[in-house]
C-alpha cells in the first residue's frame, strides 16, 4: 500500500498506539494549567537534556543537514551549527528563565515593563513566528514521506513523464564543464534550474498528507501537555540517535557492493577517491564561499539574539525543578544536538555520494537513500524511519503547541475572560494551540522550499529580540522604547514588503528589482582524484564532438591541477530569489528586503559585491535596528513612573536564586523584595549601574569554561569524520 511493505505499515501504526497512550496517560494527570503548560515544574537534568534535544530538533533537522550537503559539501553542516560558538552562553541564559518564574515568556514582557498590552503583542507575534518554525517539520516530512512512496515510470501521468525528461535533461547539461556550453545550452540550463523540475513523484497526495498529519499532531498535543511533550521527548531522542546513524551501516554497505570494496574503511576511501577534494573541505570550500567567515559570523550572532528571545526556547528550562537543572539541560541538550548533526552532516556525505545523481531537489535526498537503502532489507526500517521522523515532529509540535496554547491563553484570553476555572483556561488552551499547528499546515502549503522557510525563521525573532535583552541588561529600558521598537521592526522589515506584494504585484517583473550580483569565479589548486580524472575525460570527449575553445588537457591521478568555480549570480533584493514562471519570464519572489533598497538608493554598487556581502550587511542592519531605537527612545523619553516600582521588583527577583521548594522559593522572594537594594551588590559594574551584568561565582566559571571546551569536541569530532578515509 502507498509503496510501503505490510511490516513498515505495522511498525507505524505501532509507533503512533504507544505515543497516543502517552498523550492519554498524561491527561488524566493534568489538574491545572501548571501541569498543563509547565508540566509542574518538576523536571530534573536528565530530561531536561533530552527535552531541550527533542526541542531543538524536528523532523526537518536530518534532511535538513542532508539539503544543505546536497548544495555545499561538508560545509554545507554549518546551516545547522550556526549556534556552535554561542552555546556556552546557554549557561547563563538557563538561570534566566527560571529566576523569572513566568509561565510563558510574554508574562515576562507584561511584569518587567508594567504592560499587557506589551505581552499581548509578544504572544500574537510569537505564535506567528512558531507556525513558522513549525511549517520546516511538515515541509521535512512531506517531502520525505512522498519520496518514500514513489511511483514507477509506467505509472507516471503524462504532465509528470514530462518532468522527469527535463531533469534528467538538465542533469546531462550539469554533469558538462560550463565552459564547453554553447549559448543555447546555456540559456536552457539557466531555464532549468530555475523551473527545478521533480524526477520522482509519489502516490500519496501532498494536501491529503497535510490534513493527516494536521489531525495526528493536534490530537495528540491537544490531550496531553507538556508532560507528554517531554515524554515523547525522552523517546523521540533515542529515535533521532539512532535515525543518525541507521543509514550509516547500509549506505557503506550499498557503497561496497557499488564498487567492489571491503569494510567501512574501503568504503569511506572510496567515497574520498570519487569525490573532489574541495566536497570535502570544512571550512572556506568552492561550493559554498557564500558562506564566508563574515556571513557565518553575522548569522552566529543573530542566532543567539534570537532564539534567546524565542517563546519554545523558554518552556523547557522554566519547567526544571531548579535553576541548575534548567542551565545544564539548555546547555548540555543543545550540545546533544551539534554533535548529532555532525553524525547527519556525515551520513549525509555518504548518501550523497551514492544518490546525488539521482534526484533533483535536494530536500528529497534523506527519503530517497531511506527508501532505497533501507526498503530492500523489507525489515520494516523504512517504517522505522517514517516513525522516527514522526516522533521528532510530534513532540516538537507538542512543545510549540503548548507554548503557543499559554500565550495566547494566558495574554491574549484571560485578561479579557478572568476569573474562570482552572479546567476552563485548559480547555480554551487546547482550543488555542491548535491554532499553530493549522498556521503551520498552511504555510506549508503557500511554500515548500527548506531552506527559505528556516532562513525566514532565523530572521522573525529581531521583531521582539531586543526587548528582551535590553529589558535584562540595561535597566533604563522604557515601555514605549520596546513597544516603538517592535512595532517599527514589523512594520519595516515584515509588514511593508507583503503590503508592496499584495498593493503592486507588478514590482516582481520590474527590471530594477530583478538585478542580481555579478558572476564571480574561484581559482583553487587540487591533486587529481579519480573522479577528476573521470571528469577530465568526459570534457575531451565533449571537445572533440563540439570543438568549442582549447582542447582540455588529460589528468592522471594524483596530478596538480586548477580547477575553475563560477559562482552563480544571485537577487539583490528578493528574499526568496528570482524564478522562471510559466511563461518563461523571471519574476522576483518571497519579499522585498528593505536595507539593500536603501543602501542601493544611497549610492552604494551592491551588484558588485558578493550574495555574502550584501546578506551580512542586511543582517547588520537588521540587528542593530531595534537596539538603537530602544537606547535613543529610552534616553530621549523617561520611564513612567508606574515602571520604576516593578523594574526594582524584577531586578531583585531575577538576582534571587531558585528554592529547592516552592515554599522555600517564595521566602527567598519575599527577603530580597524586602531589601532590594541589597540585590545590587553582585553587579559586576557596581551597585549604581544601569547595566545588570553581574559578577560570575565558581559555578558560573566552571561551567561556562567546561561548556567552551565542548565547542572544541563537536569541532574536533566533525574534522575526524570529514576525513576519515581520505
Amino acid at each position: 500500500m502507498f509503496g510501503l511493505s505490510t511490516i513498515d505499515l505495522v511498525v507505524i501504526v505501532v509507533y503512533f498506539v504507544v505515543i497516543i497512550g502517552i498523550g492519554i496517560r498524561s491527561m488524566l494527570r493534568i489538574k491545572n494549567q501548571e501541569d498543563f503548560f509547565l508540566g509542574g515544574r518538576k523536571f530534573g537534568k536528565i530530561v531536561q537534556i533530552f527535552a531541550t534535544f527533542g526541542q531543538a530538533t524536528s523532523s526537518d533537522t536530518g534532511p535538513s543537514v542532508g539539503t544543505a550537503t546536497f548544495n555545499n559539501g561538508a560545509a554545507g553542516v554549518w546551516a545547522n551549527l550556526l549556534m556552535l560558538f554561542s552555546t556556552p552562553l546557554f549557561w547563563f541564559i538557563g538561570p534566566w528563565y527560571r529566576r523569572m518564574r513566568c509561565t510563558t515568556l510574554a508574562d515576562f514582557y507584561t511584569e518587567r515593563f508594567t504592560s499587557k498590552g506589551l505581552g499581548r503583542m509578544y504572544a500574537i507575534i510569537s505564535s506567528i513566528g512558531l507556525g513558522i518554525l513549525l511549517s520546516l517539520g511538515f515541509i521535512t516530512i512531506i517531502k520525505t514521506v512522498s519520496v518514500m512512496t514513489p511511483k514507477t515510470y509506467e505509472e507516471f501521468t503524462f504532465g509528470e513523464k514530462e518532468e522527469y525528461g527535463q531533469a534528467e535533461r538538465m542533469r546531462v547539461l550539469e554533469a558538462k564543464d560550463f565552459t564547453t556550453l554553447d549559448a543555447p545550452e546555456l540559456k536552457e540550463l539557466t531555464y532549468l534550474r530555475q523551473l527545478q523540475p521533480e524526477k520522482s513523484f509519489s502516490h500519496i497526495n501532498k494536501y491529503w498528507l497535510v490534513f493527516i498529519i494536521v489531525v495526528i499532531v493536534a490530537g495528540y498535543s491537544m490531550m496531553g501537555g507538556l508532560e507528554a511533550a517531554f515524554l515523547s521527548d525522552l523517546i523521540q531522542g533515542v529515535f533521532i540517535i539512532f535515525l543518525s546513524i541507521m543509514l550509516v551501516p547500509f549506505a557503506i554497505m550499498a557503497i561496497n557492493d557499488k564498487y567492489g570494496d571491503t569494510g567501512v574503511m574501503g568504503a569511506l576511501t572510496r567515497m574520498h577517491d570519487n569525490l573532489p577534494e574541495s566536497f570535502f573541505e570544512i571550512f572556506g570550500s568552492p561550493y559554498s564561499l557564500d558562506f564566508t567567515w563574515y556571513y557565518i559570523a553575522a548569522l552566529s550572532i543573530m542566532a543567539i539574539i534570537n532564539t534567546c528571545a524565542q517563546a519554545n526556547t523558554f518552556v523547557t528550562p522554566s519547567a526544571a525543578k531548579d535553576e541548575y537543572s534548567a542551565r545544564v539541560g539548555l546547555t548540555f541538550g543543545s550540545y546533544l544536538k551539534r554533535i548529532t548533526t555532525v553524525l547527519w552532516g556525515f551520513t549525509a556525505l555518504l548518501i550523497v555520494f551514492l544518490y546525488a545523481d539521482e534526484i533533483t531537489d535536494p530536500d528529497k535526498i534523506w527519503g530517497y537513500a531511506s527508501f532505497k537503502l533501507l526498503g530492500s532489507v523489507n525489515m520494516g526500517l523504512v517504517g522505522l524511519m517514517i516513525a522516527s521522523l514522526m516522533a521528532a515532529l510530534m513532540s516538537t509540535a507538542a512543545t510549540l503547541m503548548i507554548t503557543t496554547s499559554g500565550l495566547l491563553t494566558n495574554n491574549v484570553y484571560r485578561p479579557y475572560f478572568p476569573n474562570k476555572s482552572e479546567r476552563h483556561y485548559v480547555a480554551i488552551g487546547r482550543i488555542l494551540g491548535s491554532l499553530v499547528i493549522v498556521a503551520a499546515a498552511g504555510i506549508t502549503l503557500l511554500n515548500d522550499n527548506l531552506f527559505q522557510i528556516m532562513k525566514l525563521w532565523w530572521e522573525f525573532g529581531v521583531i521582539f529580540s531586543a526587548g528582551f535583552w535590553m529589558g535584562i541588561l540595561w535597566r533604563k529600558t522604557s515601555r514605549l522604547s520596546v513597544k516603538v521598537s517592535i512595532i517599527s521592526t514589523f512594520l519595516v522589515f515584515f509588514g511593508i514588503p507583503i503590503l508592496i506584494n499584495l498593493i503592486n504585484p507588478d514590482i516582481k517583473e520590474d527590471l530594477y528589482f530583478l538585478k542580481t550580483t555579478s558572476e564571480k569565479f574561484e581559482i583553487r589548486t587540487y591533486f587529481a582524484k579519480e573522479s577528476d580524472v573521470e571528469s577530465r575525460k568526459q570534457e575531451i570527449a565533449a571537445w572533440k564532438t563540439d570543438h568549442i575553445g582549447d582542447r582540455p588537457e588529460e589528468l592522471i591521478v594524483g596530478q596538480e591541477f586548477v580547477k575553475k568555480f563560477k559562482l552563480p549570480s544571485k537577487s539583490i533584493f528578493w528574499s526568496t530569489g528570482i524564478k522562471i514562471d510559466k511563461e518563461g519570464k523571471p519574476v522576483g519572489t518571497g519579499m522585498i528586503n528593505p536595507e539593500l533598497l536603501l543602501l542601493d538608493k544611497m549610492g552604494f554598487a551592491l551588484e558588485n559585491n558578493s550574495y555574502s556581502l550584501n546578506e551580512t550587511l542586511r543582517i547588520l542592519i537588521r540587528m542593530s535596528f531595534p537596539f538603537l531605537l530602544i537606547i535613543l527612545i529610552s534616553s530621549i523619553f523617561p520611564r513612567k513612573e508606574d515602571e520604576e516600582y516593578n523594574i526594582k521588583r524584577f531586578y531583585a527577583k531575577m538576582k534571587t536564586q531558585v528554592g529547592e521548594t516552592k515554599e522555600e522559593d517564595e521566602m527567598k522572594l519575599e527577603w530580597s523584595y524586602a531589601h532590594m537594594t541589597d540585590c545590587n551588590e553582585t553587579k559586576l559594574f557596581g551597585p549604581d549601574s544601569n547595566w545588570e551584568f553581574t559578577r560570575w561565582d565558581r559555578t558560573d566559571g566552571v561551567g561556562f569554561i567546561a561548556a567552551c571546551g565542548f565547542v572544541l569536541v563537536v569541532l574536533a569530532l566533525l574534522y575526524f569524520l570529514v576525513n576519515l578515509g581520505g
